[in-house]
């Protein structure tokens, strides 16, 4: 073909070009901005590469993330209320919605810590009265051969129900709606107490704190079942 003559042999090969392309994106499909990766279970030199965890794990197991709980807040106007606004006049950097959050989190941890029979993590978190309390239960659980199997499925509703403040002594008390599963097995394995049923569990767990000192961790000063 001369220098001059029209490039048909160019022509052909972009339209077998074109047809390929069409070819591959209807067969493999095109990524949009919404869809997530493929998780990649695919061992390499250093061993397989471990799911993305995103949920407290009790028992080894995760779960689905599990919606934020209800927090309500009292009205200030409220005999609650105005006590938390007192507590904020003594320490400038307290915050209910916070206090509730980290006291959510407390909640998680000392439930786990106690199935688990984990003194060490129980000890910062309750105070010495309750965690001798706590510490003769996980004794005498183990005296008995007995384990405790907890998971915290989700939160629904943690609320301040009460307020204390005696000089710069504050106390909160906060009622937990959670869905859990709890069951105690025997020496020989077999389930003891419990069940493996979800159950909603209402308690009622009261936090103390001198809002003068420079230590910021509320400690459990009483459980009971609501």
């Amino acid at each position: 073909m001369g220098q001059s003559g029209f490039p048909i042999d160019l022509v052909l090969f972009g339209l077998i070009a074109a047809f390929l392309v069409l070819r591959l994106r209807s067969v493999l499909g095109r990524r949009t901005g919404f869809e997530r990766p493929p998780l990649d279970t695919r061992g390499d030199a250093q061993g397989p590469r471990p799911p993305l965890r995103s949920a407290p794990v009790i028992e080894g197991r995760a779960e689905a993330v599990p919606p934020a709980p209800a927090r309500p807040l009292p009205d200030p106007a409220s005999p609650v209320g105005a006590t938390l606004v007192r507590m904020q006049g003594v320490d400038r950097g307290f915050e209910p919605q916070r206090f509730l959050e980290g006291a959510e989190q407390a909640f998680r941890i000392i439930v786990a810590a106690f199935a688990a029979g984990d003194r060490d993590a129980l000890r910062p978190l309750l105070s010495e009265e309750t965690y001798r309390t706590f510490d003769t239960a996980i004794a005498e659980r183990e005296s008995r051969g007995e384990t405790q199997k907890t998971e915290i499925r989700s939160i629904e509703a943690a609320s301040i129900e009460s307020a204390e403040l005696a000089g710069t002594t504050a106390r909160i008390a906060v009622r937990f709606v959670s869905d859990q599963v709890n069951v105690t097995f025997g020496r020989d394995g077999q389930p003891a107490t419990g069940t493996e049923a979800v159950t909603e569990i209402t308690d009622l767990w009261t936090f103390e704190r001198d809002l003068a000192a420079r230590d910021p961790t509320w400690r459990l000063v009483g459980a009971r079942s609501a």
